[in-house]
């Protein structure tokens, strides 16, 4: 039986992000004595577990079907791979950040000097499409250093939180772009492999819709149901179902996790009563 191949960073951060959407999808995954290769249980999945900047490159020769990797990754190494599914996890972004003292005012500050990153592609398509040249310096890791120990005048590299480049004291000037884990596809993927992934990918939707949704249900008096449900973004329209208590109602349906105080705010104002809120496992549509 033909198998999905997928690979995923082999530590880190987006390593057990990508094996707890895997796992939240139903699909078992035992990497013990950290195992470069690993069989899924329960879904027809082989597991690659890779260096991060090796994955494009094992894309793009049809070594892997499929791969969770961070967006930024693709931008300097993708070319031509196609991302299927943004998966809203290990967000982070990548920007240009140079020392505290630095008098930073614009891009152009930066035109001839010295640039450290391990991001050579995108940064000089970066400050190509700004009109600025500068020399860029290579480095595979340590960026944040490179000002201190006079390498370069400015850094380009992953920010998260910010609190690498507080405690190397740079701060951030200019974001190049935003990221965040995506399922990439090789171009090489076969017609079967394919069938395989369109399997995963409604698993995958069906977790994130869950993820950023929640249910409510609430108590609420029959001549205030239409009102309720013209504030409730429901995907059809609401559940009612009648209370012990004449008049009453109880009125269920599901509304966006990042919005729900507005909306129960919403609500309470038209006499919704006993809100409560529940997150979601999984939501087919």
């Amino acid at each position: 039986m033909s198998k999905l191949k997928i690979a995923i960073q082999k530590s880190g951060r987006l390593n057990e992000d990508s094996l707890r959407i895997l796992k939240d999808c139903g699909i078992s995954v035992n990497n013990g004595n950290d195992q470069l290769k690993a069989e899924a249980f329960d879904f027809p999945m082989e597991v690659l577990f890779l260096r991060n900047s090796d994955i494009p490159q094992y894309l793009k020769d049809g070594v892997v079907d499929v791969a969770i990797v961070g967006d930024n990754l693709l931008v300097e190494k993708g070319e031509g791979i196609e991302v299927v599914e943004k998966l809203g996890f290990s967000k982070c972004r990548v920007s240009l950040a140079v020392p505290k003292t630095f008098d930073y005012a614009s891009i152009k500050d930066l035109d001839g000097m010295q640039i450290a990153t391990s991001y050579p592609n995108t940064v000089n398509n970066y400050l190509v499409s700004k009109g600025i040249s500068a020399d860029l310096h290579q480095i595979s890791g340590s960026v944040e250093i490179a000002p201190n120990i006079g390498l370069a005048d400015a850094i380009v590299d992953i920010v998260s939180s910010g609190s690498t480049l507080f405690k190397n004291n740079l701060k951030e000037v200019e974001v190049i772009l935003k990221s965040e884990a995506v399922l990439a596809v090789s171009p090489a993927i076969s017609e079967e492999s394919n069938a395989i992934l369109q399997k995963l990918r409604f698993r995958i939707q069906s977790v994130l819709k869950a993820r950023n949704s929640r249910y409510i249900l609430m108590n609420v008096p029959n001549d205030k149901i239409e009102a309720v449900g013209n504030i409730l973004p429901v995907l059809k329209s609401p559940t009612v179902m009648p209370l012990a208590e004449e008049g009453w109602s109880s009125l269920h349906s599901v509304i966006d996790k990042d919005k729900f105080w507005d909306v129960i705010d919403e609500l309470k104002a038209v006499g919704a009563e006993g809100i409560l809120v529940c997150p979601i496992e999984k939501m087919v549509l």
